[in-house]
């Protein structure tokens, strides 16, 4: 099972980054892991040359600074008893730094609430986005105002074989990652664990086609039942992966018992569709990258999908997934 060793909670000005804070210490207490928390500051730019009768800029930028200190000493005080929190100010394009700070300190996952608590309008736009697109470890983003322990994670995979042969082992392999992550996440809230593959027909697809108009409908009806006991095969190949990696796997999924869902249709629709129907709480997906482009952004599907869904997001990439963001700048 996964289990993650250097977490960093991003922490924002408002009140709602106390619940990412939250969830960091309790996911860093079940993993033994390390805590970093940290907030990211504008850079005030210097003025020279011109009239200015305002504060000093490299005087404002030490304010800045020692009052973003003084919030993070406060907020990390009720749990440095339990544990050791360091926190970092830091400052520029707030996805940039955190990414820095992520490749500079070998975090490897990311918790913090959306930049705006509008999640639907704000979502697709910002800082936030960019993260999601080119951050080279999980995010988990928190949604706000959302009290107590998750009730159900929707783990949303794709175990579609129409990719190229060099893509199926990558895209199995992080199939793999993502049902891990939610069924650790499950377990340690105490949760119901879902696993979603929504599939569209190629027979049903050729329908439109004027080539189909001489095939019987029996037939293209069969077409698609066959495609659909694939893709419920290929489903529980993936389960059966997942449980082979290790003993501590196999255990959690006999545990959890996770319902699997099997949807026809697109996937941008149905996955969304499923998360509403199920009221689930987070949802895990992973964001593919295309092979050989450094620092692909994720594709249409997972941005589609990110766009509809109102809940939080446990974001994964692939493995030798690498970002076009360096640590000098």
């Amino acid at each position: 099972m996964k289990r993650f060793k250097h977490i960093l909670c991003i922490l924002e000005a408002d009140a709602s980054s106390e619940l990412a804070l939250e969830r960091a210490v309790a996911l860093a207490e079940s993993n033994q892991a390390e805590l970093t928390v940290a907030t990211v500051i504008p850079h005030v730019p210097a003025l020279a040359g011109m009239p200015y009768a305002g504060p000093d800029p490299v005087d404002l930028q030490k304010a800045l600074r020692k009052e973003s200190e003084e919030r993070l000493t406060s907020l990390t005080a009720a749990h440095q008893d339990s544990m050791r929190i360091p926190h970092k100010v830091l400052t520029g394009t707030p996805f940039l730094e955190i990414i820095r700070e992520v490749l500079r300190g070998d975090h490897d996952l990311i918790i913090k609430c959306p930049e705006s608590p509008d999640w639907l309008d704000r979502f697709l736009a910002g800082d936030d986005m960019q993260l999601l697109r080119q951050c080279p470890c999980p995010v988990w983003f928190v949604k706000a105002h959302t009290t107590g322990a998750y009730k159900c994670i929707l783990a949303a995979v794709d175990v579609s074989q129409f990719h190229a042969p060099e893509e199926l082992e990558k895209r199995r392999l992080l199939n793999v990652q993502v049902v891990e992550m939610a069924a650790s996440l499950a377990l340690s809230e105490s949760a119901e664990l879902h696993v979603v593959h929504a599939w569209e027909a190629m027979s049903e697809l050729a329908q439109d086609l004027a080539v189909s108009r001489t095939i019987p409908k029996e037939r293209l009806a069969s077409g698609i039942e066959q495609e659909r006991l694939q893709h419920r095969q290929q489903l529980e190949r993936l389960l059966s992966d997942v449980a082979a990696q290790n003993t501590a796997a196999r255990d959690a999924l006999n545990y959890l018992a996770p319902r699997t869902h099997l949807v026809k249709g697109s996937p941008r629709q149905e996955v969304p569709l499923l998360a509403r129907q199920l009221e689930a709480d987070c949802i895990v997906m992973g964001t593919v990258a295309r092979t050989g482009i450094r620092g692909f952004f994720m594709g249409n599907t997972a941005e589609t999908i990110l766009e509809q869904i109102d809940c939080s997001v446990l974001a994964i990439k692939p493995e030798g997934f690498a970002t076009p963001v360096s640590v000098e700048g």
